[in-house]
């Protein structure tokens, strides 16, 4: 990932294909833990002025409604963005889960769901969790949402889904970042098509200062932030990084004009060591 055939994004305008025929731009917006009002609402607009055009949130953010809104005010055309919400826990299950993206919508105040995804894997049992994903199906089905997919899916949850269903996920969004990705599930979602979506590729600002990262900025003129979205891009995945801030909003999205070479690719490669920012979703049944 990506495939040899593909190239890494050019631009911030790049976006890349998925199976479920949505094109999802190679950058865009997380808004976790954006608190909800103004502080969300400036975000989104902060980065759809810089040109961001893929905006993530969940029902569990509780901030839905900003980001419609920030949307809405813009005056950009409603087809230009790609806007991805996702289903907790507590909304697991076939009925359970309609109703829930049917909330979700009401609060963003959108036509439509372009992205809907299953937060977690963690329901009561496999039933529950593939009544979700069959809930995702009619809704798919429906219009209700342009493409579906998972977050924080294993291999072996993603396998769950394969016996059970011919509709392969658009995405599995997961944490990806040098010090915790997992190659088998790379390999895995390449082989079917399946893109990887990055969430905290920045690791919460954790591992900014780490010395391999700091090092290969300082060789790349950029700044630790840059370096760990651009190693995302070159892995193939689609970077969400998060800000409220407007100045790094715009630097988190200026990761086009550099590249990272082979040896500075591994080096970062080398860091891995399972250092997750959140949940470890291996040890959910």
């Amino acid at each position: 990932m990506p495939n040899r055939t593909e190239e890494s994004p050019r631009s911030l305008d790049s976006r890349l294909p998925t199976v479920q025929g949505l094109a999802i731009p190679c950058v865009g917006l997380g808004v976790f833990q954006s608190a909800p009002g103004a502080a969300t609402r400036s975000a989104v607009s902060y980065a759809l002025r810089a040109g961001y055009r893929l905006i993530d949130t969940a029902s569990m953010y509780g901030n839905e409604s900003d980001v419609g809104e920030a949307l809405r005010a813009s005056g950009i055309p409603r087809e230009d963005v790609v806007v991805t919400t996702k289903l907790w826990h507590s909304d697991h299950g076939f009925e359970a889960a309609q109703a829930a993206a049917r909330k979700s919508l009401d609060r963003l105040g959108l036509d439509r769901i372009d992205l809907y995804l299953i937060h977690w894997p963690r329901a009561k049992d496999s039933e529950e969790r593939l009544g979700s994903w069959r809930a995702l199906e009619k809704l798919r089905a429906e219009g209700i949402c342009r493409a579906i997919g998972v977050s924080n899916y294993t291999v072996r949850h993603l396998e769950e889904l394969r016996n059970a269903s011919d509709v392969v996920p658009a995405v599995d969004q997961v944490e990806f970042h040098p010090f915790a990705y997992d190659p088998e599930l790379v390999r895995y979602c390449a082989d079917r098509g399946i893109r990887i979506e990055a969430w905290s590729p920045l690791t919460r600002g954790r591992q900014l200062e780490n010395p391999v990262v700091r090092s290969i900025a300082s060789e790349v003129r950029r700044s630790s932030a840059q370096v760990l979205i651009r190693w995302g891009l070159q892995r193939g995945a689609i970077e969400l990084p998060k800000s409220v801030r407007e100045d790094r909003i715009r630097e988190n999205a200026s990761v086009f004009d550099f590249s990272l070479d082979p040896g500075q690719m591994t080096r970062l490669d080398g860091l891995a060591g399972d250092a997750r920012m959140g949940w470890d979703p291996r040890e959910i049944p």
